[in-house]
């Protein structure tokens, strides 16, 4: 087993701390669905590495993989340690390639150290751009963001655009490299005022309001008084139905998330104006970001030069301590963060 020079990183860990799922929720998720655990950590065998986690992401289809329905990806076991995105420095390494140093990128999260194999890994440059953008901006929420405009929306210049959850890891971006692609107009839809004046002070939309305040359909419809071409849903509900009502002529929508619905009890009705895709012949389309990973080297292209010359901003919430990691996705689902929330565990 080859072992870090650096100083420091020779010390092999014994235990590490990982969060489990104890329960499976029954509507919102409660801290006693969770239980924070001390296990061994295991030494790299052939073709495996151990990564020191540096930092952790949280999101919303976290919420999915906490029950048992069939879904698009397996339900996170019980009393077992969960999943997620996250970005660490390699410990130990018995595999070629990759040395003890290098940072990578992976899914063990939700745990301080990980012993994985190599092939579930992917090296990231520290010194290109902050760890913590390898989860977010151009992470996985950022392709989601960049393919579900780019493709499943089929966004072309001129379209108008509605945003809802506009001020997470996807909204924002969503909104942002519609402008920056020639959108006519930009519509983003909050949960409070400090956030509506996020999405047009800094992020550029053209205009903006706080759900809260209001029905959606009339804000909407102020906001957009000539229509909307596209819908990018991370919401439903209300949102979609809304959306449905404003949506011109041969218009698309891509459903990305309706966290709206994520802890409902019981089943959610469909938009009561579903019938208008018959008149207005919209399309209507799901979105897995699995599916348009060959977009990846385009979208990582043409992001990452937005970021570096500062035409494409991001926020990060930032939580502290693997043992706050579960606050950190309670107040995720609850809309506290402001873009990308992630968990760091030092450096």
């Amino acid at each position: 087993m080859t072992a870090s020079p650096h100083s420091g990183e020779t010390q092999i860990p014994r235990t590490s701390r990982a969060w489990h799922l104890t329960a499976r929720p029954k509507g919102w998720p409660e801290p006693d669905n969770f239980a924070l655990r001390e296990e061994s950590v295991e030494e790299p065998a052939d073709g495996q590495i151990l990564v020191r986690n540096i930092r952790l992401s949280v999101d919303p289809y976290m919420r999915g993989r906490m029950s048992e329905a069939k879904s698009y990806v397996a339900p996170y076991k019980l009393n077992e340690p969960m999943y997620g995105g996250a970005v660490g420095v390699v410990l130990a390494s018995r595999a070629d390639g990759i040395a003890p140093g290098d940072h990578v990128l992976h899914d063990h999260g939700w745990r301080e150290y990980a012993t994985l194999p190599a092939g579930r890994v992917t090296k990231v440059d520290a010194q290109a751009a902050p760890l913590s953008t390898y989860l977010g901006v151009l992470g996985m929420p950022g392709l989601t963001a960049y393919a579900g405009l780019v493709r499943v929306a089929a966004f072309k210049p001129g379209d108008a655009v509605f945003v809802s959850g506009a001020a997470g890891a996807v909204g924002s971006e969503v909104g942002q490299i519609a402008k920056l692609k020639g959108a006519s107009r930009v519509i983003g839809s909050a949960g409070s005022d400090e956030k509506v004046q996020l999405l047009l002070d800094e992020y550029g939309f053209d205009a903006a309001f706080n759900y809260k305040k209001g029905p959606v359909r009339e804000q909407l419809k102020e906001a957009a008084p000539d229509g909307i071409d596209v819908y990018f849903d991370n919401v439903g509900g209300d949102h979609l139905e809304a959306a449905i009502g404003a949506m011109n002529l041969h218009g698309r929508i891509a459903v990305c998330g309706m966290i709206s619905q994520y802890n409902a009890t019981e089943p959610t009705p469909a938009p009561r104006n579903l019938s208008q895709i018959i008149a207005k012949r919209f399309r209507m389309e799901g979105l897995l970001v699995a599916d348009h990973q060959d977009l990846q080297p385009q979208f990582v292209e043409e992001v990452s030069a937005w970021v570096r010359s500062g035409e494409l901003k991001y926020r990060e919430t930032v939580v502290e301590g693997v043992e706050n990691t579960l606050d950190a996705f309670l107040g995720m689902l609850r809309g506290e963060n402001v873009g990308k929330m992630i968990v760091t565990l030092g450096e």
